[in-house]
């Protein structure tokens, strides 16, 4: 019976072992994408380009994300995320603020501060799909995707306004409206990046118009 333990063991130290030489490939992967992406344009970054920056074989790329679309949805899916981790977004550290928030000030600085971070990590890659989008029913599909998505994080922090009973449901879809073009990356890349201001600048103004639009009226 020992042998048979020991057998056991063995195997889940391999399969560890494995696990983890898989999550390095897939971040190698990932890192060598992004910053080909970005700095050559979607078009221009293929996946052989893509897979010897990676120090990987071809083969090895579409074994795991099957696809060029694919690997710029999981590029942009941990943008969005800051990691690769299977953790709903309402469960990260970073979004329990919003979550626990009871008044329209002190959600409204949460949800900027979510609003700032995440545009941050994610206005690069972005404007690189929304770019592609044009030439791929594939990213266009993936970018009315993304857009969606935008809008229910919108609506989900609008149900919380509604929630604490600083905003009725009469008024919800308007401030809904208003929270989703907010919490664009594009706005972060309008005033951060190339308007120059700073991050501190943009989520105290990000905020005041957050808390203007969770009123009624």
């Amino acid at each position: 019976m020992a042998g048979v333990k020991d057998g056991r063991d063995s195997r889940r130290y391999t399969s560890a072992i494995r696990d983890d030489g898989a999550k390095r490939t897939r971040r190698a992967i990932l890192s060598a994408a992004r910053q080909l992406i970005l700095e050559d344009g979607y078009a221009s970054a293929s996946l052989s380009r893509i897979a010897a920056a990676a120090s990987v074989a071809r083969p090895t790329v579409t074994a795991r994300f099957g696809s060029k679309p694919a690997l710029l949805k999981a590029l942009v899916d941990e943008a969005l995320a800051g990691d690769d981790e299977p953790i709903p977004v309402a469960e990260r550290p970073w979004f329990r603020p919003v979550v626990h928030s009871t008044s329209v000030d002190e959600l409204s600085r949460a949800y900027a501060a979510v609003c700032a971070l995440v545009g941050a990590r994610t206005e690069a890659i972005f404007e690189v799909l929304r770019r592609a989008a044009d030439s791929s029913p594939e990213l266009a599909s993936l970018w009315d995707q993304v857009e969606r998505n935008r809008r229910l994080g919108a609506a989900m922090v609008v149900r919380h306004a509604v929630d604490i009973g600083a905003l009725t449901a009469s008024f919800a879809e308007r401030a809904t409206d208003a929270l989703w073009v907010y919490n664009n990356p594009a706005l972060y890349r309008s005033l951060v990046v190339t308007c120059g201001w700073s991050t501190s600048d943009f989520e105290s103004w990000l905020s005041r118009q957050i808390a203007a639009n969770l009123v009624n009226g």
